[in-house]
């Protein structure tokens, strides 16, 4: 598509993390950008109003008017939305989001993608402050707030764009996954397991995804693959044994080559551990992150960085000052004596991990879960037992109503309440409450000095986080 006569560009659905970016990205080329959303809630509508984007509540065919040169489709939205009607009948010109950034963004530059299940969006933001403190210039598109930056992308004026790889849809025009746009020349990926319920029948077809991607690389790329994952070690060593094209080397905490991490420790400043490769001990270094998955991000990040050429010392110097991601372990607010956290856990496996890690940064604190189903996969009764184990680490535990759940069809719904009930006969202190004003009530009601609340969705939870900040101050 010739690019060279775009000006105005409309974002249908902009308020996801990967829209809200791409507006950024457009914003900052000196595009003139607007955007429509079915709601805007923290941290990407801020972001989008600090960038003085017009923003449409609604989607409304006259958002339309005057004509973009180009409109730019969310998969949040489908065919019978009324602006991607509007767009088809009136014949103007679209594009997926993966396809404009490839468009717009990638061409000329070596995309480093960071794929997997878990971990894609510490990972990227990283990876790309291991390369700015490295003075490479990265650009990157990621999907959440990279605190160094206080946004979600750069343009970057060096020949390295870091990219979140998502495995979901691309649009409803475009059922490919998102990564396979990026052409990657370096690739991470952090592991497989089921997710996206809506779109994938079972894990078979997710590996299928990641084996295609994989496939996909070309011979002079390079590929850093978690060795810790059975799912996908069993994928490269046998379903793909001799047909992958580039280099690949193994990280983890478990792995017996590549790059690893050993001695692991924390305390209230972070982590501390050993980094080796290929089993010979490099370098001590210390991460203000908690929690072995984030050590785990932090071994893939090293080995991409040190194999562009970032010195050790700026390895070491960026991963001191990498301030995270806002909604990964987020501190929201302090008030008399309890910590509130914000995370988007929503997977059984980020869950559990979410909550061992915030146990090793607040060991001897009284720690309160707090979960919505608000995912396509959560909201569905998939893992019903899964979630069992998950929450073993909280002392208290309260389940919030499914997001939506006329959504969901009645057999294969997730029970909340069936979740608490079986928590409780675990032994678990569980409650499944319904209604936000009720959780607040609860937890101001229980909560004492000492306490940690960790709040875990993928979407706004009606701002609980900060509702319940304000109502103990």
């Amino acid at each position: 598509m010739d690019l060279s006569g775009i000006k105005y560009i409309h974002l249908i659905a902009v308020c996801g993390m990967g829209m809200g970016s791409l507006a950024g990205l457009l914003k900052s080329s000196g595009y003139l950008v607007s955007g429509s959303d079915e709601q805007f809630y923290p941290p990407m509508n801020l972001q989008l109003q600090e960038l003085g984007i017009d923003l449409k509540l609604g989607y409304k065919p006259e958002n339309l008017h005057p004509n973009p040169d180009l409109v730019i489709v969310g998969n949040a939205v489908s065919k019978g939305n009324p602006e991607v009607e509007e767009t088809l009948a009136r014949g103007l010109p679209y594009m997926s989001l993966p396809q404009a950034l490839a468009e717009f963004y990638l061409k000329g530059k070596h995309p480093i993608v960071i794929a997997g299940t878990h971990g894609k969006t510490t990972t990227s933001a990283l990876i790309s402050w291991l390369l700015e403190v490295g003075g490479m210039e990265p650009g990157f598109m990621i999907g959440g707030i990279v605190k160094n930056y206080d946004r979600s992308y750069k343009v970057g004026q060096g020949k390295y764009f870091v990219v979140e790889g998502d495995e979901y849809d691309s649009a409803f025009f475009d059922k490919r996954p998102k990564f396979f746009h990026y052409q990657a020349s370096i690739a991470i990926i952090t592991g497989i397991e089921f997710d996206h319920a809506d779109i994938y029948q079972d894990l078979a077809e997710i590996k299928k995804a990641f084996a295609q991607f994989i496939l996909s690389l070309p011979e002079q790329g390079r590929m850093l693959a978690c060795g810790d994952d059975n799912n996908l070690r069993g994928l490269i060593e046998q379903e793909l044994a001799g047909k992958v094209r580039c280099k690949i080397e193994s990280y983890g905490l478990d792995a017996k080559d590549g790059w690893q991490a050993r001695d692991i420790r924390f305390d209230q400043s972070g982590g501390h551990f050993v980094i080796l490769r290929n089993g010979e001990p490099v370098c001590e270094l210390h991460s203000p992150l908690w929690g072995r998955h984030n050590i785990q991000n932090i071994v893939a990040a090293i080995g991409v960085a040190h194999g562009v050429g970032v010195a050790w010392d700026k390895i070491e110097e960026g991963l001191k000052t990498f301030k995270g991601v806002k909604r990964r372990q987020e501190i929201v607010a302090e008030t008399n004596g309890v910590i509130i956290v914000d995370d988007f856990a929503h997977h059984p496996t980020a869950v559990r991990e979410t909550i061992r890690a915030i146990n090793a940064r607040f060991p001897n604190r009284r720690l309160w879960a707090v979960f919505e189903p608000r995912t396509n996969t959560s909201r569905r009764n998939i893992f019903q037992e899964a979630y069992r184990q998950a929450f073993d680490g909280a002392k208290k535990i309260i389940i919030a109503d499914v997001y939506r759940p006329d959504k969901i069809k009645d057999e294969e719904r997730f029970l909340p309440e069936k979740l608490a009930e079986d928590l409780r006969n675990k032994g678990k202190e569980a409650l499944h409450i319904s209604g936000i004003s009720n959780i607040l009530a609860t937890l101001c009601q229980h909560l004492i000095p000492g306490d940690v609340v960790l709040i875990m969705s993928n979407g706004s939870f009606d701002h609980l986080p900060y509702k319940l900040a304000a109502e103990l101050a």
